[in-house]
């Protein structure tokens, strides 16, 4: 039987195009990862807006620290 997922934040990107590429990356390395487009706006379509990543609790000192070596920290910003 497969352990459930429990969600947590790992950052914030600045768009949800953005923060769709941070998922690929991470997933192309081994990481569970869910987009969370904020609130409201995100019914209508790719939004412009901060959006959250979150990954498995189980996997988030590892995805901190590969975001961390991976991308830019102006981008973590």
């Amino acid at each position: 039987m497969t352990e459930p997922i429990h969600w947590v934040y790992l950052t914030t990107a600045p768009d949800q195009l953005t923060a769709e590429m941070w998922k690929e990356l991470l997933s192309s390395n081994g990481f569970t990862v869910m987009v969370r487009a904020g609130d409201t706006a995100s019914y209508l379509g790719v939004f412009a807006g901060p959006t959250r990543i979150l990954v498995d609790q189980s996997n988030l000192e590892d995805a901190s620290q590969f975001i961390q070596e991976n991308l830019d920290s102006e981008a973590l910003r």
